[in-house]
């Protein structure tokens, strides 16, 4: 690695302050400082978290108490933050949290233990409690079972609901009933539509809206957030016919969210006085409750997907509803409309409750790739799509004509309509157009005191020119996924020498494949030879060669492993990810894209965490932090180690301690 890499950082990265926390190592806090690290997150989804075994019922929860100590153990390793997935709630046959809910939170995520103290009104009796941690299947001490899961969710919430209006009949709970109160006050829009959906899927047995069937009152109940019927009737008296009927129904979903959320908090005070960050994910995806409401501003006739592309060649048909840009502003005076106003509720609830944005496929914001519903091979259809605002002339996409932003002559019509160049310039004006929701989504985690350092945008393989002028407007970084670099390519978006300052870097994610996995692949295929030359090349000086490193690199994928995550410190970008598979060296895959069944999104963390990280550590088989910044640090040349000589040996000797003997 070249010495001069160390500029591409500015001197106020280089000074962030990175919180404090009991029990971190000051060297690895003045290490992640000297680097210029303003972040390192830790991504893991909800159900993953670690659960005590007295309070474990085959799911994890961020607020579970197990997940407590999980959140220490992780601050203390050097972390400064933690990326959530997203959080709603999601369909009894895709676990997906891509597709849940994008206001209501999973009920699965309620941690019922808390619910058993007097702080909490004693609202579950610990017999009930005690049944349900005995009832859980044995598989689910290493993957969420999510029927049992459901069940003895729905248990608790009975019981909770039940014992809640008990209590407030004698007397009691008087302030959590004022709490709770305040709560629907300031969030009765969307709890009283969702906890309507939730009512109506139960009387139309658990289906989609979509599949409601019936007499004429489920086609009624299909479009009941329609301004008015296709024959001119109101929809607004069966509304309030069906919040009257189902009112106590209602306010019990109301209940459960009214505690998902007051944990929710606790959780942000917890991590707070940890030193955490907690960074939330603004999915793309609309969860079928969500797209029952907001029919009336969405794009008829298409929905969104990915075209082909470096990751997925094929292209992936999502079926994601589009807000129509016809429905952005009420009027010519610029007054939001309906799905301008939905997108700014959105924010408003996310930015009260995270301290970060992860955005999830910003594509889908700025230039998103459409494809006509209905068709007998959505997967065809997605690879027939356009993008939504730079269509002016296709004739098979004639409708889409209308929001096109470049003008025929911007279009390099000789390259294929999904190409990063396919429109190849564009006016000032044109890329204000362009960045509408996405300076949405900037001003108003502006004026919540989160800059552009807090927001992550999931840009992979592809980023059009329409994008990428976005990002530039708001000084915003890219991801960087090492394990799917090009070797032989030096102008590759996924190396860590082309990174920005701005840029997100990490081994993997939810998508990928965990890098154990991958480094034991490439030991066994040969091709772990191409990887150990390249880390070499960045991490070893000039001058300085080391034949028998290189040669470990590409036999040890333990060695490996710890390089690639040096790489990620030593390189320009100013943001480190690591997924939590990945940190605890876990091989099993989390996620298989495309994938719907029991197993996919599935794995948990053990309640034993401390015990299998340090067992695995031993065996140089988890991501050794010390270890990692101290090969950062050596990268930069002789100068630079020997002025940080005590830093270096400090590290050096905490990478020792750290995987002692097992």
């Amino acid at each position: 690695m070249r010495e001069s890499e160390d500029a591409h950082r500015s001197e106020t990265q280089r000074s962030h302050d990175i919180k404090p926390a009991d029990g971190l190592p000051a060297a690895i806090q003045e290490a992640l400082q000297l680097l210029g690290i303003r972040h390192l997150l830790l991504g893991i989804q909800d159900p993953a978290f670690p659960c005590r075994p007295e309070e474990d019922i085959g799911r994890g929860s961020p607020y579970s108490a197990g997940s407590r100590e999980f959140l220490s153990f992780v601050r203390n390793l050097g972390f400064n933050g933690i990326q959530l997935g997203p959080q709603g709630m999601t369909s009894p046959s895709n676990p997906s949290p891509y597709d849940g809910t994008l206001f209501s939170r999973n009920r699965l995520s309620l941690a019922p233990l808390p619910l058993t103290t007097a702080a909490w009104g004693e609202l579950l009796s610990q017999e009930t409690l005690k049944e349900l941690v005995a009832g859980r299947p044995a598989r689910g001490k290493h993957h969420t079972v999510h029927e049992y899961a459901c069940y003895a969710r729905s248990r608790i919430l009975e019981e909770v609901w039940l014992r809640f209006q008990s209590k407030l009949a004698a007397g009691g709970l008087t302030e959590l009933a004022r709490e709770f109160g305040l709560f629907r006050r300031k969030n009765g829009g969307w709890l009283m539509r969702d906890g309507l959906y939730e009512a109506l899927r139960s009387h139309y047995d658990g289906h989609n809206w979509r599949d409601w069937e019936g007499n004429c009152e489920a086609r009624f109940d299909q479009q009941l957030w329609q301004p008015a019927k296709r024959d001119g009737r109101s929809t607004a008296p069966r509304r309030q016919a069906l919040f009257s009927k189902y009112r106590e129904a209602i306010a019990a979903y109301a209940f459960a969210q009214f505690l998902l959320d007051r944990q929710h908090q606790e959780l942000r005070r917890y991590t707070h006085q940890l030193g955490l960050d907690l960074f939330g994910d603004l999915q793309i995806g609309f969860s079928g409750r969500d797209a029952w409401f907001a029919q009336s501003f969405l794009l008829p006739g298409y929905v969104m997907g990915a075209p082909p592309s470096r990751t997925n060649p094929e292209g992936q048909p999502w079926n994601y509803p589009v807000l129509d840009p016809g429905r952005y502003f009420a009027d010519t005076t610029g007054r939001p409309g309906s799905a301008l106003r939905f997108l700014q509720q959105r924010l408003k609830k996310m930015l009260r409750d995270f301290d970060g944005l992860r955005i999830d496929h910003p594509h889908g914001l700025v230039c998103p790739w459409v494809y006509r519903t209905g068709q007998d091979n959505p997967l065809v259809a997605v690879q027939a799509g356009a993008r939504l605002f730079a269509s002016p002339d296709l004739a098979d996409h004639r409708e889409l004509a209308a929001f096109t932003i470049p003008r025929t002559d911007q279009i390099n019509h000789d390259r294929p309509r999904y190409a990063d160049d396919w429109v190849r310039n564009l006016e000032p004006a044109q890329v204000e157009r362009y960045g509408l929701l996405l300076d949405l989504i900037m001003t108003a985690a502006g004026s919540n005191g989160q800059g552009s350092h807090a927001i992550a945008c999931e840009i992979l393989s592809t980023q059009p020119y329409p994008i990428r002028r976005v990002m530039e407007r708001h000084r915003l970084g890219r991801f960087r996924v090492t394990q799917k670099a090009d070797l032989d390519n030096p102008a590759d978006v996924y190396r860590s020498e082309n990174a920005s300052p701005e840029d997100w870097i990490m081994l993997g994610n939810h998508d990928t494949l965990p890098i154990w996995l991958l480094a034991d692949q490439w030991c066994a295929s040969g091709t772990a030879r191409r990887h150990a030359e390249y880390l070499t090349w960045r991490l070893l000086p000039e001058g300085e060669e080391d034949e028998n490193w290189s040669e470990k690199l590409a036999t040890d994928a333990g060695e490996l492993v710890q390089a690639k995550v040096a790489d990620l410190f030593a390189g320009p970008a100013s943001n480190v990810m690591i997924f939590f598979t990945d940190l605890m060296g876990i091989k099993d895959i989390y996620n298989r894209p495309g994938t719907v069944n029991d197993d996919n999104w599935s794995l948990r963390i053990t309640s034993n965490f401390t015990r299998d990280y340090q067992k695995r550590l031993a065996s140089n088989r988890a991501i050794n932090i010390p270890k990692a910044l101290a090969r950062a640090i050596r990268a930069r040349g002789r100068t630079f180690t020997e002025k940080h000589g005590r830093l270096l040996a400090d590290l050096e000797t905490l990478a020792v301690k750290s995987a002692p003997p097992y």
